[in-house]
């Protein structure tokens, strides 16, 4: 399946529906619920599923960097607008008409500055939701066709109600099994 494009590598989640079809395609054994599947397919594809797991988990903390370092640019930035509040207030002292205009402009650069610096930490913080999301979708999808694949998998035991077998028997058949 994989080998006929060398070129293109497919993401976890086409390799877990490539197991997922693997299963529900398998040959069933008979008299049995159990089914026949190629074990060194299944391993291979498997291997490459888990192989491609930690780029987007890469990925994630990647965003979180990126986050962060988009938030303390706009603290750098809020600091900086501050600043040259601050300087611009310090020029005007000279005269009471001068000193109130300042006051009112370095309130307003102030909150100006505090809406920039806000809107920029919304902005990020969406960004990073809208892009955690999508990674989330793509996790969940991972987790159930793993949870379907071990549910096919699973050994299914006696029903309910019937003895199981003694396996504490010295002289078991099946002792190599305990």
């Amino acid at each position: 399946m994989l080998e006929d494009q060398p070129d293109k590598v497919p993401d976890t989640a086409t390799l877990l529906d490539q197991l997922s079809e693997m299963l529900e395609s398998a040959r069933k054994l008979p008299m049995s619920a159990s089914v026949s599947i190629n074990r060194d397919e299944f391993g291979a594809i498997l291997a490459e599923a888990i192989e491609g797991l930690p780029d987007e988990l890469r990925e994630a903390r990647w965003l979180l960097k990126e986050r962060d370092q988009v938030l303390e640019r706009a603290q750098h930035e809020a600091d900086r607008l501050l600043e040259t509040a601050r300087i611009r207030a310090e020029r005007m002292v000279e005269k009471s008409e001068v000193v109130r205009q300042a006051r009112r402009t370095s309130e307003e650069i102030l909150e100006d500055a505090d809406r920039s610096a806000a809107a920029l930490k919304h902005e990020a913080e969406d960004y990073v939701d809208r892009k955690l999301a999508a990674f989330e979708v793509v996790l969940d999808r991972t987790m159930q066709q793993v949870q379907k694949g071990r549910e096919r998998l699973q050994v299914h035991t006696t029903p309910s109600g019937t003895a199981e077998p003694d396996t504490h028997d010295d002289g078991a058949f099946f002792d190599q099994d305990e």
